[in-house]
């Protein structure tokens, strides 16, 4: 009897389930992107190592900066060797001097040129020998920096795809041994880095690096004393490393008991848990317009219904006058309302998979999945919105007087 009804009112029922629709595409298509986003950064995150630990006197991750931060001062290379010597939990650290391009040309430039041919967006980092294990790094070609190179401050060069791109095209396999000018001096490519598989919007910062060895890069650009520590914790001792590597640290700086940290250490659940309380937000924002629009939705339902009762006064009277009860006459209304919200769900959901498909073809660097619970609780919430406008048109019907109706024209 509810397909019937919707069907002789074909037009009617679509406008009514109208706000349903918009509000349950809205929120399975949001939930479709963030959670791909958040696919997106967990799955770049275990490339780098799920047991690594992140030390550094700024905060680090998703969020504004403090700028309270600014006059903290860097971490050092005793700050790794003492956490080293004073944890049994901690396997390695790898010392990064992070963007020593980042001053400008004044401290040292970071513009890579070979005959003829600029790369501008290199982010030039000196790392320590260590670093392409700790960060689970892989050459595509040539090798990684050594503690020679690094003893001896070479002027030595691993490079991310983008710059061997920009400087080498169509030369794949033949750019180990090139000489390029940087910085105003010259420099030895002696590796390219394989592109990363992960990346956020189909980008990994890594793939634009520039690395060379640490001990260079602090003769090349001595005022940029930044130093970035990567902790690499034994396995399943990350905790115990970063209490660890925290309590070292806070001793170092001279940190009182009760006083919060003035350096930054996370481990990789960490940064994903800032990420969360990141895309919270905009998950709130959309269930508010989803909320918006469910609403619009149900009184729209309420009103059709209370028309629906009005036009069937009549037949309402001759069911009483058979014996249907009022239990029967509230349950035929609320599962017509039901029914209705229900395929104003399944159009929401259908809109939505399409929606978030067609997202995915235009701007493939722009993950979205869609996750089965946000289709299970878009059709359940529409159902829900039917379930609860429908009830005072239900009641309604249920308490006619059946001599009346049968009366009413």
């Amino acid at each position: 009897m509810a397909l019937d009804s919707i069907r002789a009112n074909k037009f009617r029922s679509f406008l009514t389930i109208l706000g349903i629709v918009v509000g349950v595409m809205t929120a399975i298509v949001v939930a479709s992107i963030l959670t791909g986003l958040r696919q997106s950064i967990v799955a770049m995150i275990e490339e780098y190592g799920t047991n690594n630990i992140y030390a550094f006197h700024l905060s680090t991750g998703f969020g504004p900066d403090d700028r309270s931060e600014r006059s903290r001062k860097p971490l050092t290379e005793e700050d790794a060797e003492a956490i080293l010597n004073q944890s049994g939990a901690v396997e390695d650290i790898a010392l990064v001097a992070p963007g020593i391009g980042n001053f400008g040309a004044a401290s040292f430039d970071d513009n890579i040129t070979y005959e003829g041919k600029n790369y501008r967006r290199a982010s030039t980092d000196g790392v320590s020998p260590n670093y392409d294990e700790i960060s689970n790094l892989v050459i595509r070609e040539g090798r990684f920096i050594t503690e020679a190179d690094n003893q001896q401050r070479r002027n030595v060069l691993v490079i991310g795809v983008n710059a061997a791109d920009a400087l080498f095209p169509n030369k794949e396999g033949d750019i180990v041994g090139k000489v390029v000018r940087m910085n105003g001096t010259t420099w030895e490519i002696i590796g390219v880095m394989e592109k990363r598989k992960a990346g956020f919007f189909g980008e990994n910062e890594e793939d634009s690096k520039v690395f060379l060895p640490y001990r260079t890069a602090r003769k090349a650009a001595p005022q940029r004393n930044f130093l970035l520590h990567i902790i690499k914790a034994k396995s399943e001792r990350v905790q115990e490393a970063l209490l660890d590597s925290e309590a070292v640290l806070r001793q170092r700086r001279e940190v009182k008991y009760g006083e919060p940290n003035n350096f930054d250490i996370k481990t990789a659940d960490n940064f994903i848990e800032q990420f969360d309380s990141v895309i919270g937000g905009v998950g709130l924002a959309a269930i508010a317009i989803s909320c918006l629009g469910l609403l619009v939705g149900g009184i729209g339902v309420m009103n059709i219904m209370l028309v629906s009762v009005t036009e069937r006064t009549k037949e309402i009277g001759i069911r009483k006058a058979i014996g249907a009860t009022k239990g029967s006459i509230v349950l035929q209304f609320l599962l017509e309302a039901m029914t209705l919200t229900f395929f104003g769900g399944i159009i929401g959901v259908t809109l939505a998979v399409g929606i978030s498909n067609l997202v995915m073809l235009i701007i493939p660097s722009l993950p979205a999945s869609i996750p089965l619970w946000a289709v299970i609780l878009g059709l359940t919430v529409s159902i829900g919105v039917g379930l609860i406008f429908g009830v005072l048109p239900a009641r309604k019907a249920a308490k006619l007087d059946p001599i009346e109706c049968l009366r009413y024209e």
